[in-house]
C-alpha cells in the first residue's frame, strides 16, 4: 500500500511541474499606406491606411502628427474606419513632418500605432508672404508690394524703372520647388521679364505692350529667386504687374 501511495504521489509531482504551452497574445498592426497633397491650393493631405485584422466598423482612427517644438505628437484629423482600411483628411499649411495613425484597444487586441511616416507637404503661397530680401535695379526702380489690406495673399507686386532703366527684387525661396507668375505688361513698350538664382539667369521672356503672360519654373534648390524686369524699348520706362507664387514646404 505504501509503495502505490508512493507511486501516486510521484505522479501527482510530475504532472504539475510539465510545462504548460504558451498561447500567443492576438496582435493587430496598422500602417500608412500612402499620404499626399491632394489639393495644393487649399492645403489638404490625404493619408490612406490598412488596419489588419479589420476593426469593428466605424472604429474612429487617429491622425497624428510630430510636433518639434513641444516634443510631443498631437492629433490633427481622424477618419472612421470601413473594413481595413481608413481615410483621414486634413488641412495643413506648407510643411515637413511625421505622422503615424493609431487604433484603440479592441479586445482581444491592444491599442497599437503605425510605423513613422515623414512626408514634405507642398503647398502654394504669396511669392511675399515672407517679404522681400533685397531689391534693387537701375534708373529709379521701384519693387512696390501690394500692402495686406489690399492683398492678403501676398502675391501681388508692381515693378517700374525709367526709360532703359530695370528693377529686380529677391525672396528667400528656401523650401520651394516651382514659382508661378502672372505678369502684365504695362509699359508702352517692350521689356524682358527673367528669374534668376541670385544673379544667375534662369529663364526670361519677353513682352509685347500692353500684354499679358505667364511665367513658370522649376525652382528646386533655389534658395534665393531674384525676378526682374527689364526695359528693352519704351516711351517712359518699364512698368509690370505680376501675381506671383510659390509651392512651399514652409
Amino acid at each position: 500500500m505504501r509503495r502505490v501511495l508512493a507511486g501516486l504521489l510521484t505522479l501527482l509531482v510530475v504532472g504539475c511541474a510539465a510545462p504548460i504551452a504558451a498561447v500567443a497574445a492576438p496582435t493587430r498592426t496598422a500602417k500608412i499606406a500612402s499620404i499626399r497633397t491632394t489639393d495644393a491650393t487649399k492645403g489638404v493631405i490625404t493619408v490612406v491606411g490598412t488596419l489588419t485584422p479589420a476593426p469593428a466598423a466605424g472604429t474612429r482612427i487617429p491622425l497624428h502628427q510630430w510636433i518639434p517644438s513641444l516634443k510631443r505628437w498631437q492629433e490633427v484629423a481622424h477618419g472612421y474606419s470601413s473594413g481595413s482600411s481608413v481615410t483621414i483628411t486634413t488641412v495643413q499649411p506648407g510643411s515637413v513632418r511625421t505622422y503615424r495613425i493609431a487604433v484603440g484597444a479592441q479586445a482581444p487586441y491592444a491599442a497599437v500605432v503605425s510605423p513613422m511616416i515623414s512626408f514634405k507637404h507642398y503647398v502654394w503661397r504669396g511669392m511675399f508672404k515672407k517679404g522681400l530680401v533685397a531689391a534693387g535695379g537701375a534708373g529709379q526702380p521701384q519693387f512696390t508690394v501690394v500692402p495686406p489690406n489690399e492683398g492678403p495673399r501676398r502675391a501681388e507686386a508692381d515693378l517700374l524703372a525709367n526709360q532703359g532703366g530695370y528693377v529686380w527684387g529677391e525672396v528667400d525661396s528656401t523650401g520651394c520647388r516651382y514659382v508661378r507668375n502672372w505678369l502684365g505688361n504695362l509699359t508702352d513698350g517692350l521689356v524682358r521679364v527673367s528669374l534668376h538664382n541670385g544673379t544667375t539667369a534662369m529663364t526670361s521672356i519677353r513682352m509685347q505692350q500692353e500684354t499679358e503672360t505667364w511665367l513658370n519654373y522649376d525652382i528646386s534648390g533655389v534658395t534665393r529667386l531674384r525676378l526682374q524686369v527689364a526695359d528693352i524699348r519704351s516711351g517712359y520706362g518699364p512698368y509690370v504687374s505680376i501675381d506671383s507664387l510659390l509651392l512651399c514646404t514652409n
